[in-house]
């Protein structure tokens, strides 16, 4: 079994993304709201800046700046999956993902990068805001809804 060593930085700036298990899927979009609801109901209970944040039909990008202290993005992640997964049908299951209680909505694994300055900021935002146009979704950033770039009324305000 993989073991991850996970970098324990406090108030780090991180950038992610984090996918579904059907690549092509669109069930992100199509349950934008619940996706909402469950960053909006985490944040509550553990707060997190929200730098940039991109939902594209079956990924998403985002980066985050933790608070003073805190390094613990994993449960925050943790959280986010279950809630948005937990009414939604389960997918097709592998017996590792029946083992673990999975429901086989979301990649068991998302990717992190930790920012290291403002070069490598300005980076990944430009990443985020720049993916529905690399997607071919849209020709400008600003004309895709669900993101956080977007002219759009509010589409993804999380709280």
């Amino acid at each position: 079994m993989s073991h991850y060593i996970r970098p324990q930085i406090p108030a780090a700036t991180i950038f992610f993304t984090v996918s579904l298990a059907q690549p092509g899927s669109d069930l992100l979009i199509l349950e934008i709201e619940r996706l909402r609801q469950a960053v909006r109901v985490t944040r509550a209970e553990r707060p997190f800046q929200i730098n940039a944040w991109v939902v594209l039909p079956d990924h998403l990008h985002t980066i985050w700046t933790l608070p003073d202290g805190d390094s613990d993005f994993p449960t925050r992640w943790r959280l986010i999956k279950s809630r948005f997964s937990t009414a939604l049908p389960k997918g097709p299951l592998r017996p590792s993902q029946i083992t673990r209680q999975e429901r086989g909505i979301w990649q068991r694994r998302y990717w992190e990068h930790h920012l290291r300055n403002s070069a490598d900021l300005d980076l990944y935002m430009r990443c985020c805001r720049m993916d529905p146009v690399r997607h071919g979704l849209v020709e400008r950033p600003e004309d895709w809804p669900y993101s956080s770039f977007s002219q759009a009324p509010a589409l993804l305000r999380t709280g």
